[in-house]
């Protein structure tokens, strides 16, 4: 579990609740969830918590610094605990995989920003779209198969 997040809660003035550990728990497990996936998996062990309350916690667990946010798709954002490594996450319109890579792979791109326009970026928030590797090699397939 994230590092000390009990500590971290009270020095920012929240109280250590079970939702809030549930929270946290869950967002780990999935590595990558939004609000809807987050609530199905604490009602795994706590029936009583609701989707606001998913919410809530989202929202001071990410003001403390636990969790942060990105929109990978036109839907609710995606959460991930801050501790993993700083990522970008790549895409697939066509079946939905996200995949994780090293922020530092857009290093050249986010230095090109800084020395052109004076703007540093938030990598941490960057979803690229495209297809994977799977469905490019379908794509290639069906291109090929249609050819025949």
């Amino acid at each position: 579990m994230t590092a000390d997040w009990d500590r971290r809660l009270r020095e920012h003035g929240f109280r250590i609740t079970p939702q809030r550990q549930l929270v946290l728990e869950a967002v780990e497990r999935l590595r990558h969830g939004t609000p809807e996936e987050i609530l199905i998996e604490v009602q795994r062990t706590a029936t009583g918590v609701n989707l606001s309350t998913v919410y809530r916690t989202l929202e001071v667990l990410e003001d403390v610094g636990l969790v942060t946010h990105a929109h990978i798709g036109h839907g609710p954002p995606t959460y991930h605990a801050v501790d993993e490594d700083i990522h970008i996450h790549l895409v697939c319109d066509r079946c939905g995989t996200v995949l994780s890579v090293p922020a530092d792979s857009a290093a050249d791109f986010v230095q090109r920003l800084r020395d052109e326009h004076g703007f540093a970026t938030d990598v941490s928030h960057v979803a690229i779209h495209g297809l994977c590797r799977t469905c490019q090699s379908r794509t290639d397939r069906e291109v090929i198969e249609d050819v025949d």
